[in-house]
């Protein structure tokens, strides 16, 4: 039920589909009354998934893993750069032998297995005797978009990789907050408990690594001009 071990599979690190509200067609004025299904926003999704998964539901637990990995592993990549999936089976090792005794909803999941990935991440650091250069090395990004990816999805996982390399850029504790925040999706509460901190500290990391990111950008966009000029 676990996933592929690291290297066997293209990872998926395409971001989340949204849906169109109105996309659905009404029934037609002689359609019998019915119920309308209940559609469960992302974090239900995973909470379902989840339950299903500790039943021993092997579609279920694919689901949980689609979900969740690539958040997962654009945040070790920040972390541990070329490492990063090794990390991440490593992770998902734990989660399966773990996974019956977890308790919580969809976010409580992300937030589980963020912790868990993290800690995976600075055993690995403190096994090296250092941590990664503070900014993540452009090889690490290599690879993120599968050998049929169109030339749309090429430029997206180009986009992500970039914005990953900039994220590695700020502090390390900017750079977690960030990524637990609007990487992985935490609120405040979960992404706090994940790195030890109060939610208040957490969001001015965040606020702080944005600001930061925001004028590095605007300043390549005014480099850039002034070559085109």
């Amino acid at each position: 039920m676990c996933p592929p071990e690291s290297g066997t599979a293209a990872q998926d690190l395409s971001g989340p589909v949204l849906l169109t509200p109105g996309a659905a067609t009404a029934p037609p004025a002689h359609a019998p009354a019915i119920a309308e299904p209940i559609v469960p926003n992302s974090a239900d999704e995973l909470a379902l998934a989840v339950i299903a998964a500790q039943h021993g539901d092997e579609a279920a637990f694919s689901r949980v893993y689609r979900l969740v990995h690539p958040g997962l592993l654009r945040y070790l990549i920040v972390q541990v750069g070329t490492d990063a999936e090794d990390i991440a089976s490593e992770a998902w090792v734990h989660v399966c032998r773990d996974l019956a005794d977890f308790t919580g909803d969809g976010d409580g999941f992300r937030g589980w297995v963020a912790t868990i990935g993290r800690h995976r991440a600075l055993d690995h650091i403190r096994a090296r005797g250092r941590r990664p250069a503070d900014a993540t090395p452009a090889e690490a990004f290599t690879g993120i978009a599968s050998a049929d990816d169109t030339p749309r999805q090429a430029e997206e996982s180009l986009s992500t990789a970039t914005a990953l390399a900039l994220i590695g850029s700020l502090p390390p504790d900017q750079a977690e907050a960030v990524l637990l925040r609007t990487v992985i999706g935490l609120d405040a509460k979960s992404a706090g408990a994940v790195l030890g901190k109060r939610p208040g500290a957490v969001r001015t990391a965040a606020y702080r690594g944005l600001q930061k990111l925001a004028k590095t950008l605007e300043v390549d966009e005014h480099s850039q001009s002034g070559r085109a000029d």
